[in-house]
C-alpha cells in the first residue's frame, strides 16, 4: 500500500499529535467498544485498522481477536507506528503489526475478515476510493466499519462564541484542503454504493459538563493551528486567544461542551 494525502491533513502529527489521539481515544472508548461488542468483533478475526494513527483501537481489537487472530494499523505517521509498535511490545500484544502505508490504493488483498476507519474519510480528497480499497481488502462476508463526524453538531451551553468559531476554523481548514468535516451523513450511501450489504448506521455524540471531553476543543485548535495558519483563515494571536478561552470554558462545570456526531456506519461484502 502507498498513499499520497498527507498534504490534505490538518491536524499535527508526531509525538505531540500523538497525545491528542491519546485524550481522543479515552473520549471515544466505550462507544468504540459498544460498536464492537454490536457487531461481534472478536476471537480468531484478521481485522485491518485503517489510518490507525497511535493505535488506540489497533490494539483494542488485538485483545478482542486474541492469539488466533492478526491485527494491522496502517497509517502515514511513522512517529506514531513507531510509538505504537513498542506500545504493543509493552503491552505483551504479539498478534498485532504497524505498517506505514496506504489505505486507499488498489494493490489490496482480500485477507481481512474487519476493516475499520476512525476519523479518516473526513480528511480524504476522495474518501469513495478508500472505500473500495477496503472492499478488496475484505474477505467474501468480510465486515466494514466506519466512524466518522459531522461537525454541524458540535454545540456549546451557553453558546461559546469562541467554540463557534473554532468549530468555523476546523470545518473551513478541512474543506479547503480538500476534506468533509460533515461526512457522517453521507456514509451509509457511500458503503451501498461501494458494493456493500447490510448496511447499519448508528449515531452517538460524546458531551459533558467535565473532563476530557471538554478539552478536546482547545487541544484539537492547538493541534490545527499551524494548518488554519498557513491557510490564511486566522493569524496566531486569534489562534492562541481562542485557545486559551477555550480552556477556560473546559474548566467551568457549569458549562457543557458537545464534540461533533459520530455515524458509526458498517457493511459487509456479499458473500457470492
Amino acid at each position: 500500500m502507498t498513499m499520497a494525502v498527507s498534504t490534505h491533513y490538518i491536524i499535527r502529527g508526531g509525538v505531540e499529535g500523538r497525545a491528542r489521539l491519546r485524550v481522543l481515544a479515552r473520549v471515544m472508548r466505550e462507544t468504540t467498544r459498544a460498536l464492537f461488542d454490536r457487531l461481534g468483533v472478536g476471537k480468531g478475526l484478521t481485522c485491518l485498522d485503517a489510518g490507525c494513527g497511535g493505535g488506540d483501537v489497533t490494539l483494542e481489537l488485538a485483545r478482542r481477536v486474541g492469539r488466533g487472530g492478526h491485527v494491522v494499523g496502517v497509517d502515514l505517521d511513522e512517529t506514531k507506528l513507531e510509538l505504537a509498535r513498542r506500545e504493543a511490545a509493552e503491552l505483551g500484544l504479539h498478534n498485532v503489526e504497524f505498517r506505514a502505508g496506504d489505505v486507499s490504493g488498489g494493490d489490496a488483498r482480500p485477507a481481512c475478515d474487519v476493516v475499520y476507519a476512525r476519523f479518516l474519510l473526513t480528511h480524504l480528497v476522495d474518501p469513495a476510493r478508500a472505500v473500495a480499497a477496503f472492499y478488496d481488502s475484505l474477505r467474501p462476508g468480510g465486515l466494514l466499519i466506519v466512524e466518522d463526524i459531522d461537525a454541524r453538531g458540535c454545540f456549546s451551553y451557553p453558546e461559546s462564541e469562541a467554540f463557534a468559531r473554532f468549530v468555523g476554523l476546523y470545518r473551513a481548514a478541512v474543506r479547503g484542503r480538500g476534506g468533509d468535516p460533515d461526512i457522517g451523513p453521507r456514509l451509509p450511501a457511500m458503503l451501498a454504493g461501494g458494493g456493500f450489504e447490510s448496511v447499519g448506521l448508528n449515531v452517538v455524540q460524546p458531551a459533558g459538563t467535565r473532563g476530557e471531553v471538554k478539552t478536546l476543543a482547545p487541544l484539537t485548535l492547538e493541534n490545527i493551528a499551524a494548518a488554519v495558519v498557513q491557510d490564511g483563515l486566522a493569524g496566531r494571536e486569534e489562534v492562541s486567544a481562542l485557545v486559551e478561552e477555550l480552556y477556560a470554558f473546559a474548566d467551568d462545570p457549569r458549562t457543557v461542551l458537545g464534540i461533533p456526531r459520530v455515524f458509526q456506519v458498517w457493511g459487509r461484502r456479499p458473500c457470492a
